[in-house]
């Protein structure tokens, strides 16, 4: 019981304290639109369990809970998940893979003007996409500490190519262009550019999308739009929300509140809920998590 008053009510108070291709990843999220996502790599079979297994094995209360609303990482039992796996302000379960998470180096690499033209060393990657003026430059920034790897700026919008950065010499973060700035139309909420469209769906190395959402205004249509066009195309990717330092909000919603609408939406199309975290650039919280989260989706990718 603790466990579920803990992920279904949403207190920052106390969370904010200081869906991988080798493998399949339809562990990540599945939607009620596509029930099983496949991956650009061959699926593993192993961590599929038949319907007849199933059926001999039924999940306790508890696990269906946990499968619901937690990310459930592999390699760990729903059965035996417990609230000290959970990571602060998220809904992911830590497991086995979580390992080396610290970012000794980084260094800037490429901009490509075409998917076909970025890296081609095989190594893993996660992509960063949101809204122009969700913060995507200043997570990047803040997770690698050090300033202006990824430029800022005061115009949204100024990323218009696919930025490789090199964390490690082992992985990428890839900073993409932003979409649908301020008064976009209906017909441009997920008017990405080709190349952008190119890179999600032809880019083998892409282990998860990062999908920030400013966390300091209400839902918005186009990041819906923009996550549901990633599930239809079997795009693993995890939520961050941005900006959650802003407790106070000057109108409308605290973040807590808007994230809390964000997720009830986010469950008319989902039967199991996407990994997400809180985060600020600004105060660090969700840093150390977010890097936690992605270094076990990493070493599964990589295995």
């Amino acid at each position: 019981m603790l466990l579920r008053s803990r992920l279904l009510s949403l207190n920052p108070t106390s969370f904010l304290s200081p869906p991988v291709h080798a493998k399949s990843l339809s562990f990540l999220f599945s939607s009620n639109k596509t029930i099983a996502y496949s991956t650009h790599k061959c699926p593993d079979p192993k961590p599929k369990v038949s319907t007849s297994k199933a059926a001999k094995q039924p999940m306790s209360e508890r696990a269906r809970f946990a499968n619901k609303v937690l990310f459930v990482s592999p390699g760990v039992d729903p059965e035996e998940v417990t609230e000290e796996m959970i990571l602060p302000g998220s809904n992911i379960v830590l497991g086995p893979y979580a390992g080396h998470s610290q970012i000794k180096e980084v260094e800037f690499v490429k901009s490509s003007g075409r998917a076909k033209d970025c890296p081609k060393d095989d190594r893993p990657e996660f992509a960063i996409l949101g809204r122009s003026n969700v913060g995507k430059s200043s997570l990047i920034n803040a997770l690698v500490r050090k300033k202006e790897v990824a430029l800022t700026s005061k115009k949204p919008g100024k990323t218009q190519l696919i930025n490789h950065f090199l964390v490690n010499k082992s992985w990428y973060i890839v900073d993409l262009p932003g979409y649908g700035f301020a008064r976009a139309s209906d017909a441009a909420r997920t008017d990405w550019s080709s190349f952008t469209k190119g890179y999600f769906l032809n880019r083998e190395t892409l282990v998860a999308v990062l999908l920030l959402v400013d966390a300091s205004v209400p839902p918005q249509r186009i990041d819906l739009d923009c996550a549901n066009w990633l599930g239809r195309n079997n795009i693993p990717m995890t939520f961050v929300f941005t900006k959650c330092d802003k407790m106070k909000a000057s109108k409308g919603k605290r973040p807590d509140e808007n994230i809390r609408d964000f997720q009830e939406l986010i469950r008319e199309n989902y039967k199991q809920h996407p990994p997400w975290i809180m985060t600020s650039s600004v105060t660090g919280i969700g840093r150390d998590e977010l890097l936690l989260h992605m270094s076990q989706l990493r070493n599964y990718w990589d295995q």
